[in-house]
């Protein structure tokens, strides 16, 4: 009875005997055999018997594990399942709608964030004065790359290397022999690829002078154009001039900058070029298109190679009035034939001529060109002027881009140095910027008197602190960080170094360490002498000091990583003889930095009752005094030492900036306010 039940069995049997399901687990022998389509072995034949359909249908709604994909349908299509899939599709959607409105409104409440150029301090170089590396004396662009480590030590990510373009090297190599080409002093192309590729593989930005104005009178043009070779026949400024006795009578009055005429006859050509500059720099003809072309494929050449942006010089000189009308006197009782200064005329028709701005401006779309990939914007620096309306115009417009700004020198040109003369400097940069632009603060260049030998020494301090803590972008020129001084050669005179425009007393080689040539060089001599007080003012000797003005200095790039720092207010809060004192907030933050900056004698000052909220006490964040860094202070009897200056941080929930006494006194170029129940910066407060 059994047996004939057993033939009954809904069931396929093959020759070759039953498998065993095990779920999951593989039985790669029989998988072997049952894929294997190219065996030639004759498949097992089967044998059909009844079946009882219901049964097995039931058996296949019953979920197992590796059920075929129709039983998981039929399964997957009951009710308490499908409702549990809807509801869990809509949190889905809706949590998306939510994340995507969230990033809309933080993206449009958000400030912009501060630009590679805003954000960082610019170290300025002067590649022939930095550091040696193949010992004839001249510091080079393998110099630049072998130092890079002490620029991210600073940190700073911004380097600013001045011309290096071939050239007979006279007023600093500003006049330039070949634009395409490195000057073999510096090294090669080459080289400075590799300079630019070691600078950007460590994060760092680069940007390179270029000076429009004039070239070297070596430069191809001006021997094509001196010869009237074709198109480059009005490359330069020619004028016909009367030369008679072996004198020259040049067609008016203007003179250069180094001074004596602006004029130069010329044999070959039997005509006078213009120079604004040194007689070996004729200046360009800026009102020939062709000429404005060749500058813009000297920018797109530069640009093409990787640089970050241009510093543009002498850009008030590319035009001068057509009409060649003598410049007016400054003193008209002066004989006119012994006009040789520069600085004894107006330069009415030399300068920012009309259409001058519209060529910078063209330079600013050249480069916008290069500025289209994320994190690449290319910058623009130029010149300022003397009038400060004048320099102010450099920002451009509202709606026309120009320089991203023009160099600020008002606290180099400062004539004596006081509390109220560093605010009369600060304020007139900030009371006169256009809205929205960013300020920035040089206290060094290549053409002025370092700090210790314009100022004094007691001074580099508190100027680096008022440098870096001013709201803007601060440029150090090199060597300032360890408060080098100007040179005075036993060789080389005093009054000869600053009349020579070669040679200048503060671009004296950097001073590494107290070896010989204080590490500049491994050759004999170097081009320039090094200072005498290299043994004590050098940066391996300061970086072991921790009360040296190279800590001081690499503190307070520090401190401006702080957001009221970084991009908040500054408001003045008093100045007079001895002091300036001015705070930076932010808008929802608490936390509050106060300058209190000695730039005369010794002083006491009674903050609390000029500022009445300010709370009883505050703390010394740091100090030109490294002893009382960390120290409470009494905010009615802040003392501070002739060259002291202290940073004061408190809490308050009554900012200055808010307060209708000082309004007048506070600025800010990039608002922004900061939300401390999300961590974040945003605008609209």
């Amino acid at each position: 009875m059994v047996e004939e039940e057993a033939k009954s069995l809904p069931m396929e049997l093959t020759e070759k005997g039953g498998v065993e399901n095990n779920g999951f687990v593989q039985n790669e022998a029989f998988d072997d055999k049952e894929t294997n389509t190219s065996s030639q072995e004759e498949m097992p034949k089967a044998c059909a018997v009844g079946v009882d359909p219901t049964a097995m249908e039931e058996l296949a709604l019953k979920p197992y594990a590796g059920m075929p994909k129709e039983v998981l349908l039929k399964f997957s299509s009951q009710a308490r399942y499908r409702v549990t899939r809807e509801i869990l599709f809509w949190l889905i959607i809706a949590a998306a709608v939510v994340l995507v409105c969230a990033t809309i409104v933080i993206i449009a409440l958000s400030p912009k964030c501060l630009d590679w150029w805003q954000a960082s301090p610019i170290y300025q170089i002067c590649p022939r004065s930095f550091k040696d590396s193949n010992m004839d004396g001249n510091g080079d662009l393998k110099g630049i790359q072998a130092k890079l480590d002490h620029i991210t030590y600073l940190n700073i990510k911004t380097i600013w290397i001045t011309s290096f373009y071939k050239s007979p090297l006279k007023d600093l190599g500003y006049g330039a022999e070949d634009f395409y080409e490195i000057d073999p002093m510096f090294g090669s192309m080459r080289d400075f690829e590799n300079l630019l590729a070691a600078i950007h593989d460590r994060g760092l930005k680069v940007i390179m002078d270029l000076i429009p104005n004039h070239t070297s009178d070596k430069h191809r043009w001006f021997q094509l154009s001196r010869n009237r070779t074709g198109k480059y026949t009005d490359y330069y400024i020619w004028q016909d001039c009367v030369q008679a006795d072996g004198s020259v009578t040049p067609p008016n009055n203007w003179v250069s900058v180094f001074g004596h005429s602006s004029w130069q006859f010329d044999s070959v050509r039997r005509q006078c070029y213009l120079h604004q500059f040194g007689k070996e720099q004729p200046d360009l003809n800026f009102r020939n298109l062709d000429v404005q072309q060749e500058m813009h494929d000297i920018i797109k050449f530069w640009l093409g190679k990787g640089i970050d942006g241009f510093s543009f010089s002498a850009v008030k000189f590319l035009l001068e009035a057509t009409h060649l009308r003598d410049e007016p006197q400054v003193n008209k009782l002066h004989n006119p034939e012994s006009i040789r200064a520069y600085s004894q005329l107006y330069h009415d028709y030399t300068t920012t001529q009309v259409g001058m701005h519209d060529i910078i401006r063209s330079f600013r779309q050249t480069m916008n060109q290069f500025s289209n990939e994320p994190g690449r914007y290319r910058f623009m620096g130029s010149d300022g002027e003397d009038d400060i309306e004048a320099t102010m115009m450099y920002y451009g417009t509202t709606f026309i881009q120009e320089a991203d700004f023009p160099f600020n020198f008002n606290l180099i040109n400062m004539i004596n140095l006081s509390g109220n003369s560093i605010f009369e400097a600060v304020n007139l940069w900030m009371k006169n910027m256009p809205a929205g632009k960013w300020p920035n603060w040089a206290v060094g260049s290549p053409r002025a008197a370092r700090i210790s030998s314009r100022i004094g020494k007691k001074y580099v301090n508190v100027i680096n602190m008022l440098l870096l803590t001013l709201p803007g972008t601060p440029v150090t020129y090199y060597g300032e960080e360890i408060g080098m001084q100007n040179i005075i050669s036993e060789h080389v005179s005093e009054e000869r170094i600053n009349s020579d425009p070669v040679t200048f007393p503060q671009k004296s080689p950097m001073q590494w360490d107290g070896k010989v040539n204080a590490g500049f060089t491994e050759g004999n001599s170097s081009w320039l002498p090094v200072n005498s007080d290299y043994q004590t003012v050098n940066v391996e000797i300061q970086m072991t000091q921790s009360n040296s003005t190279l800590n001081l200095y690499r503190e307070l790039t520090l401190l401006r990583n702080e957001l009221p720092i970084y991009r908040g207010w500054m408001c003045y809060i008093w100045n007079d003889s001895n002091v300036f004192v001015y705070v930076r907030e932010l808008d929802g933050l608490d936390r509050v930095f106060m300058m209190v900056l000695n730039f005369g004698q010794e002083f006491t000052i009674d903050l609390k009752a000029i500022v009445p909220s300010l709370p009883s006490e505050a703390v010394i964040r740091l100090s030109t005094n490294f002893s009382k860094a960390g120290k409470a202070v009494n905010t009615k009897l802040i003392k501070t030492e002739m060259g002291e200056g202290l940073v004061l941080e408190y809490k308050t929930a009554k900012p200055v900036h808010t307060m209708e006494a000082f309004q007048r006194n506070c600025f800010v170029a990039e608002k922004a306010c900061y939300s401390s129940a999300f961590n974040l910066l945003y605008v609209g407060c």
